[in-house]
């Protein structure tokens, strides 16, 4: 009679041990595989740009004596850049402004000896040509005084030269000199972009440009792999396609005004666009980008099994396009793949 109730006891554990093991694992959040139908894209390499970038080079020449901003500064406009040794220019406008003082001087002389030869004139004590001869002294004095002051002037405004200055609000992006460094007219001293209008620039080959869609042209897709997944496709607020080709590449240049606001974006980062080709539409496999796993040099999905049991599976993915993924390899339509990769690991 033991050995029966034992016998019944173990059959009990062992059928509950094994429907345990049968047991249907806890709800998996799935989606379908699905087939998109997309025109044919083709990635062109850019590069991100300011709209506004200036190059600020020396009007004058001097060694510099001192640096007011570093690269990466916030400046306003009208505020001072550097400096350039003056002293010599101060010097300049010194002499200029003697030399008005001695010409107006000269101008009080000429002007009293013209009046006292108007009276002598007058009362016929001289002739009619020191007269004229008086006049034309005092008019060549006047005129020798204007020269003086145009003069005086023109060096004084080089002196402002000597202090550059920011010409807009922006942001300081290269400062290629140093204090001690000589500046001379021409030479770059620094560089200054708006950061607020920035825009993707990109050549594309001549036959792409005439094959591409129209309407993509007018809104292609832009992909900025620098910046978080959040803000790495951004929209363009403006396409323009310029309407020259370069003869020795054969390609033209199109331009995409970026939105305002983007942070971490900056002149000179790498950009991609992506314009849809026209022709056949092929038929592309797209499943959600949460559905998709990367561990080291594996990237997968979990797909449900026969007994609907979630099981990894390499795949091989293409452009992203939203939140979804191509797939070009790995799964079929049809199948079902888990949107959460982590609730899949633990009954995996």
């Amino acid at each position: 009679m033991l050995m029966r109730n034992l016998a019944t006891v173990l059959l009990a554990v062992l059928c509950i041990g094994f429907a345990v093991a049968r047991a249907e694992p806890p709800g998996l959040e799935t989606v379908e595989v699905r087939t998109v139908a997309e025109p044919v894209s083709t990635g062109f390499d850019g590069v991100v740009e300011a709209v506004r970038q200036t190059v600020v080079a020396a009007q004058v020449s001097g060694a510099i004596v001192a640096l007011e901003v570093e690269a990466g500064d916030k400046v306003d406009a009208g505020q001072v850049l550097l400096r350039i040794d003056a002293r010599a220019a101060d010097q300049a406008v010194a002499a200029s402004g003697a030399k008005v003082r001695a010409a107006r001087a000269a101008l009080d002389l000429a002007h009293k000896e013209f009046e006292r030869q108007q009276q002598l004139s007058r009362k016929g004590y001289i002739s009619q040509a020191a007269l004229e001869r008086a006049e034309a002294q005092y008019k060549a004095t006047r005129a020798g005084l204007q020269a003086e002051s145009a003069q005086a002037a023109a060096v004084s405004t080089q002196t402002n030269f000597h202090v550059t200055r920011a010409p807009y609000t922006g942001v300081v992006a290269q400062v290629p000199v140093e204090v001690g460094d000589m500046a001379m007219p021409g030479r770059p001293l620094l560089t200054l972009y708006e950061p607020r209008a920035l825009r993707v620039t990109v050549s594309v080959p001549e036959t792409a440009a005439a094959a591409a869609v129209g309407s993509a042209v007018r809104s292609p897709l832009i992909e900025i792999p620098g910046l978080p997944a959040d803000r790495r496709r951004p929209i363009a607020t403006q396409v323009q396609l310029l309407p020259l080709a370069d003869p020795g590449t054969h390609t033209v240049t199109l331009r995409l005004d970026l939105p305002t606001g983007i942070d971490g974006l900056v002149p000179g980062m790498f950009a991609r666009i992506w314009l849809p080709m026209a022709g056949e539409v092929p038929e592309r496999i797209m499943v959600p980008a949460t559905a998709i796993v990367r561990r080291a040099e594996l990237t997968g999905s979990y797909v449900l099994g026969p007994s609907d049991r979630p099981i990894l599976r390499q795949v091989r993915v293409g452009r992203t396009a939203g939140d979804e993924v191509e797939i070009l390899s790995g799964l079929t339509p049809g199948e079902r793949v888990v949107l959460d990769p982590r609730s899949a690991a633990r009954l995996h």
